[in-house]
């Protein structure tokens, strides 16, 4: 058997403003950007790298999910961005002015540090120990 989870859908406010934040400011490459009427477009975006989850940006349709843009998990830690190199990609948030929610620390599994996406969804960053 083999089975994976491939996609995750984001509610987002905005396609364009979400496609800048994750390609521009977190590095990810944008797969697809399909127009599939005037109001609804298939965007995909994805961490640089292989075997990657892809973040299916699904722009709100109505005042319901509107309410759960950037609390799609009721204040949790939503998404959890594994990395090779915790200190570039670290220093890349910063620079970027990217919202770091908890500081860089060392914790037995290795190095995390909590940050929000642009509409306050909260992300890992971590490096896990060799």
């Amino acid at each position: 058997m083999n089975q994976r989870i491939a996609q995750i859908s984001l509610v987002v406010d905005d396609y364009d403003e979400a496609i800048a934040f994750y390609t521009r400011k977190l590095g990810f490459d944008l797969v697809e950007d399909t127009i599939m009427s005037p109001s609804k477009r298939w965007v995909i975006v994805k961490p640089v790298g292989e075997g990657s989850c892809q973040l299916l940006l699904a722009k709100a349709a109505n005042e319901e999910q509107k309410i759960c843009i950037g609390n799609q998990t009721g204040g949790r830690v939503f998404l959890f961005l594994h990395t090779d190199n915790f200190d570039r990609d670290y220093q890349n948030l910063l620079q970027h002015e990217v919202q770091i929610i908890r500081e860089a620390s060392i914790e037995e599994y290795g190095k995390v540090a909590v940050f929000a996406d642009l509409y306050g969804n909260l992300w890992d960053l971590v490096e896990r120990k060799a």
